[in-house]
């Protein structure tokens, strides 16, 4: 069979992509947004043509490092780095040198566009995003209910829920590595979150709220979270901005005031370090018309 993403690629269990596709319930259909198709693959020094595709694909780099073509835009994604691939025929491609471990979610339904801003992304172009460990995890649980239940919904209920987790995690709420984060570590996240990332929480701080030693508090958090708690914090502090420049209209000096910086540069270097163009490109980005927003991913 050929691969959903990747031209002159067969999947199947002795090659190097493996993949499934989703038949969704009618109840799933219902919730206006689902997994249509998700994979992984293992790619060898070379570049790699995406075939045009109608979903909005959620790519991310498991392993090693790739540079990704967009429109002539290159596009460089590390290990635990994802963007959005828009829907729609543009010329993509993904280059690799030594070899890559790439997963990807295509998402489908009348709602996915509004999933996929929620995300952090842009419905036009592929955006650099750091992506939580959990997201990645959640992914790869995806990829696997996905190739064992292929072509069938038996399978419906358990992947909006893995859907949902991950939408949830790149939000900040309280999804664990396993099932659920335990009572300490899930009442700091939530002070986080109850602050909307507007103050610069110290380690020892977090470590109060938690009522743990600081050593044991940074041990538990990323053992159960995935990454250590200064890293999240700056991660979500990031999508809390990309929300206040894109949605709500603040400029950049505003939203990095909201999220503890105040001064712009810092905010601006630390912006770019993580979603990969400058507050400001962002903006300018975010502007522009959706004009790939289509039902279904048609117009």
């Amino acid at each position: 069979m050929e691969s959903y993403l990747f031209a002159g690629l067969e999947a199947g269990a002795d090659t190097l992509v493996v993949e499934g596709w989703h038949k969704p319930g009618s109840l799933t259909r219902s919730s206006g947004a689902w997994i249509h198709a998700a994979g992984s693959v293992m790619l060898e020094s070379g570049a790699y043509a995406i075939k045009p595709h109608e979903q909005w694909v959620w790519f991310a780099m498991e392993d090693g490092e790739a540079v990704l073509s967009w429109q002539g835009n290159e596009l460089t994604l590390k290990a635990d780095q994802t963007c959005f691939l828009p829907a729609g025929d543009k010329s993509t491609e993904v280059k690799v040198e030594g070899a890559a471990r790439c997963l990807w979610v295509a998402l489908e339904g009348p709602l996915a566009p509004m999933v996929v801003r929620k995300m952090g992304a842009l419905l036009h172009m592929p955006l650099k995003q750091g992506a939580l460990p959990s997201q990645m995890y959640l992914a790869k649980q995806i990829v696997q209910v996905m190739v064992r239940h292929s072509g069938t919904s038996d399978a419906t209920y358990q992947l909006q829920h893995l859907m949902y987790g991950m939408l949830a995690s790149h939000w900040g709420q309280p999804v664990a590595m396993d099932a659920m984060l335990s009572h300490e570590i899930a009442k700091v996240v939530d002070t986080l979150r109850a602050n909307q990332y507007k103050d610069n929480f110290s380690l020892a701080e977090m470590a109060a709220i938690s009522r743990m030693p600081m050593e044991t508090f940074r041990k538990r958090f990323v053992s159960e979270v995935g990454m250590p708690p200064l890293s999240y914090v700056l991660h979500c502090k990031m999508e809390r901005a990309k929300e206040l420049l894109r949605e709500q209209d603040y400029t950049v000096r505003q939203a990095g005031i909201e999220v503890g910086m105040q001064d712009p540069y810092h905010f601006s270097k630390q912006f770019k370090n993580i979603v990969g163009i400058s507050p400001s490109a962002f903006m300018k980005q975010a502007a522009k018309p959706d004009a790939t927003i289509r039902k279904n991913g048609k117009k």
